[in-house]
């Protein structure tokens, strides 16, 4: 060869190789990843991006065969793949990449088969899991605001720039009487009327200026009734689309044209009543006064208001101090006291305050009784005057004499008693009461005798059988030889306090069970989240000897955490699902479960279910639950058998009544009332939330549960449930 030749060839090998070298930058830096694999389907070169995909070293890629990188995707991959082989040189596969270390990518996978005399097989893998993962996410976004849409309480509107209706969710369709294809050929001006357009051109500057809008928009429905909407209106949520969210105001509307109605009449009364009216805050200082305000306490009445009560009071008087700390006790008061006018004058007030009765403010009624009071001595005896006390007092008055004889009783105490006034003064006031209460009077004439006058309380049976509980006070000798009892019937006070009492000490048994649950949750989420990491780290085939003690261990995990959901209960409404099921079904797996129990102690279930009852709206696990408690309760106080009767039916077309009777031993009305009640409990072991978990799940479902038991017969607990519950008790 020449020597020119020479210098070609070598020129030419330099090319050669530095087009290699190019060719080699390119490979590794390529974002794919590529892998090649030569005649045996064996790697023989890979590139960076296959060893970040794979995430391994670029050796133990080199050492695997085509087959390898087959199985890690799916099964249909290597069938496909198999048949390409030897059918074509070109295969493309996008599906999951199932990685060694338990990883899982989304890849494109191609691969191209080149014959000669080096046959080799090029292959890309593309990772787009990041694609997926946003596809998926948009997916699920639709989905979510579509099912947002569609069960939204609140009115949807959707239009465009033109005001033409796009879209309207179910709720508001009903709402204003139209299909939703009806409102899709109208727009937004057609279903107002024309006199408040004029809010429409509101709308759509707020929109143009600010991409929003809120306000009132008065909506005509089909039916041509005026409805009221409060719309928040936003811009551009897809496209050139605005969205409006519309709740309907009109009963709120309504109600605050009464409200104004009202406080107009009361402004209207307030200002012509002849008796002074002040309204005053806590500190005292008069906030309000009416013109006859003006005329008792001798002050224009600019000066009267920003003025304070207590400069027209002698404070340091026992019988002001006592009435002031009677009114903080009880928010209400009736009495009497002296005034002392700014110019000197000394008035004797009658008063009826009440605490808080507007917006936090006291209100106080003052009539002028000096010339009364001047008079009273006189007027004392008179007839007419304490016949009208006495027939319009609210209190019951009895009037009696030394010989315990009824003189008199005003129609109040008539009622409590159930008797004519006749009936009453033909008695003495021991005939008057039951056995149990004649030695309260004995103690009541004996206090009377030393102090005058005493005060106290006692349970009176009435004539139909009714219980009342009974505030008394008696005064000696109002006319010589008389004496007045006063008696109030304070029955509910009492409930309501017992309410309160029952009120409180449920909020601290919520109260204690939300902090056990938030400290079993802790540890719970690191147990869950450990034997997840357990799991993965184990290889598939170890994987499947210890799969029977990871289902065991989720299995009692999740039942810790349903028990855990259900302990919730006792301290606020949970986010439960509630669907349409089968009562009889429920109650049918109820005594399914119970079975066992029941027949070691001899129990047999006898069931009578009304046949087509209609579905109920309802949480099934948490009935069950109720179901289990009373049921078990029921199997408890039956140690040597019997039967327990279990009913389904219907009632008034409305409820749905399961009636759960036992042939225990039956309890007191004492016990019955105190069902229910945190940590109340006849059992050894009870702790008494069993039964109050049980009332407030069927409070939740808008139900109520009735006792009925009779000593020796045994006990009936009644669950009864609303067919179709308010939307209010529907809410998730």
């Amino acid at each position: 060869m020449s020597a020119e030749g020479s210098l070609q060839a070598t020129e030419k090998s330099r090319d050669e190789t530095a087009e290699l070298e190019q060719l080699r930058i390119v490979f590794d830096r390529a974002r794919d990843a590529m892998i090649v694999f030569n005649g045996d389907l064996r790697v023989t070169d890979v590139n960076q991006a296959a060893c970040r995909l794979f995430e391994c070293a670029k050796e133990e890629l080199l050492s695997l065969h085509v087959r390898d990188f087959l199985e890690m995707m799916s099964s249909e991959a290597l069938e496909r793949y198999d048949y390409s082989l030897t059918s074509g040189d070109h295969f493309y596969f996008e599906g999951p990449l199932y990685l060694p270390n338990g990883s899982i990518k989304y890849i494109e996978f191609q691969s191209e088969k080149h014959d000669g005399e080096n046959a080799i097989l090029m292959t890309t893998f593309r990772d787009i899991t990041k694609t997926k993962n946003l596809e998926n996410e948009r997916f699920i976004s639709q989905e979510m605001f579509q099912d947002i849409f569609n069960q939204a309480i609140d009115g949807i509107l959707i239009f465009d720039k033109k005001g033409r209706i796009i879209d309207a969710n179910p709720s508001l369709c009903r709402r204003i009487g139209y299909t939703k294809n009806e409102l899709l050929v109208q727009t937004l001006s057609e279903l107002v009327l024309p006199i408040y357009h004029y809010k429409i051109e509101r709308l759509w500057h707020a929109l143009k200026r600010n991409g929003k809008s809120q306000g009132e928009l008065p909506i005509q429905t089909r039916q041509g009734e005026e409805v009221y909407f409060d719309f928040t209106t936003t811009a551009h949520i897809n496209s050139d689309y605005y969205m409006s969210i519309m709740r309907d105001v009109t009963e709120k509307r309504d109600m605050e044209q009464e409200l104004a109605k009202s406080e107009k009449k009361f402004r209207e009364i307030f200002e012509s009543a002849v008796d002074a009216i002040i309204i005053w805050n806590e500190d005292w200082t008069v906030v309000d006064a009416n013109p006859s305000s003006s005329r008792t306490f001798e002050l224009p009445l600019h000066q009267l208001i920003g003025s304070n009560l207590e400069e027209f009071l002698d404070l340091s008087q026992p019988k002001t101090k006592e009435i002031t700390n009677r009114f903080y006790d009880f928010n209400a008061i009736r009495e009497e006291l002296p005034f002392y006018m700014p110019n000197g004058e000394k008035k004797d007030l009658e008063f009826t305050a009440k605490q808080g009765i507007i917006k936090g403010h006291n209100l106080t009624i003052f009539r002028n009784i000096s010339e009364r009071k001047k008079m009273e001595q006189e007027l004392r005896e008179s007839e007419q005057k304490f016949r009208t006390i006495f027939n319009g007092s609210v209190d019951g008055v009895l009037l009696w004499n030394e010989n315990l004889k009824i003189i008199d009783a005003n129609s109040v105490l008539c009622d409590f008693v159930e008797l004519t006034k006749e009936e009453v003064c033909s008695l003495n006031v021991r005939n008057l009461l039951d056995e149990g209460n004649k030695k309260i009077l004995d103690v009541h004439l004996s206090f009377l005798k030393e102090y005058r006058e005493h005060e106290g309380e006692l349970t009176y049976t009435m004539k139909s059988g009714r219980k009342r509980t009974i505030e008394y006070s008696t005064k000696k000798d109002i006319i010589p030889g008389v004496y007045m009892t006063m008696l109030r019937d304070v029955t509910e006070k009492k409930e309501m306090e017992e309410q309160i009492r029952k009120s409180d000490t449920l909020q601290v048994v919520g109260q204690l069970a939300a902090g056990i649950a938030h400290e079993i949750r802790n540890p719970m989420t690191a147990l869950k989240g450990f034997i997840q990491l357990l799991q993965n780290s184990i290889d598939h085939e170890e994987k499947d000897d210890f799969s029977l003690y990871f289902d065991v261990i989720t299995s009692e995990l999740q039942r810790i955490e349903n028990i855990i959901t259900d302990f919730l209960v006792l301290a606020k409404p949970q986010a439960i699902k509630h669907e349409q099921k089968d009562i009889i079904q429920i109650v049918q797996e109820t005594m399914d479960l119970l079975t066992a129990q029941a027949t070691l102690v001899n129990v047999q279930f006898h069931t009578e279910f009304e046949p087509l009852l209609p579905l109920l709206y309802c949480e099934p696990n948490q009935l069950k639950q109720v179901f289990i408690n009373i049921m078990k309760n029921a199997l408890e106080v039956m140690p040597i058998g019997g039967t327990l009767t279990v009913s389904v039916h219907a009632k008034d077309e409305k409820f749905i009544v399961v009636s759960i009777k036992d042939e225990g031993e039956g309890m007191p009305e004492e016990r019955i009332k105190r069902l229910g009640e945190p940590f109340y409990t006849t059992k050894e072991k009870g702790t008494g939330l069993g039964l109050m978990v049980s009332y407030k799940i069927i409070e939740e479902h808008g139900g109520y549960i009735d006792v009925h038991s009779e000593i020796g017969l045994g006990t009936t607990f009644s669950i009864i449930l609303p067919i179709n519950p308010s939307e209010e008790n529907k809410k998730e």
